[in-house]
């Protein structure tokens, strides 16, 4: 019986998670790091090389966060699945079963994580471009500094309205796209941009 091995890549700087990840990841049969970074900008080439099957990013990292450095890889034409991790994702399970649902292809969103798994964009999908024509003008707005990790408060600073106005459109804008979280919507933009 010869399985299929996913390869992966950890970019956290972290090193700790890193070991407990590898330790988790190591008595998984069918899965396999083949390397791993502290920073983005250190994994982009690297990813660009190898193209492994899946990458995890963390996504508060110090330098380039992990959603600039998804954007980046997908311009250079990375392939990969990619998990994003938020700080709260400490639960080493709930990331195995990501990993595992990432590899069967599904985009695995666990309600107590804000993971992402944004699917590789070779496999077929509804497309995102369609659903982003059915924003407004604001609600583009918003989505595009919701990328840059604003908050609601700053959103609505910079766009001179009431904060509650921003939640308003930022509930919207995901029923629209068939999201969950901001964090999703952002994944999706980048995505949608470099394909």
């Amino acid at each position: 019986m010869n399985k299929t091995v996913t390869t992966i890549m950890i970019v956290d700087d972290h090193p700790l998670f890193r070991k407990g990840l590898q330790r988790l990841i190591s008595f998984e049969d069918n899965l396999d790091i083949i390397n791993e970074f502290s920073s983005g900008r250190e994994a982009i080439d690297t990813a660009q090389k190898d193209n492994p099957d899946l990458i995890i990013l963390d996504l508060n990292m110090q330098g380039i966060d992990g959603i600039e450095t998804l954007g980046i890889m997908r311009e250079k034409g990375v392939t990969s699945q990619i998990i994003i991790l938020s700080v709260s994702d400490n639960e080493p399970e709930d990331i195995i079963h990501s990993i595992k649902q990432a590899t069967l292809g599904k985009l695995a969103l666990s309600d107590r994580l804000t993971t992402v798994i944004t699917e590789s964009w070779s496999k077929p999908q509804e497309p995102q471009k369609d659903l982003l024509k059915k924003l407004t003008e604001r609600e583009h707005q918003i989505l595009a500094l919701l990328t840059k990790g604003m908050s609601n408060k700053s959103i609505a600073n910079k766009l001179k309205i009431k904060e509650t106005t921003v939640k308003v459109h930022v509930k919207n804008l995901l029923k629209k796209l068939n999201l969950h979280s901001r964090l999703e919507a952002a994944v999706l933009l980048i995505d949608t941009k470099h394909h």
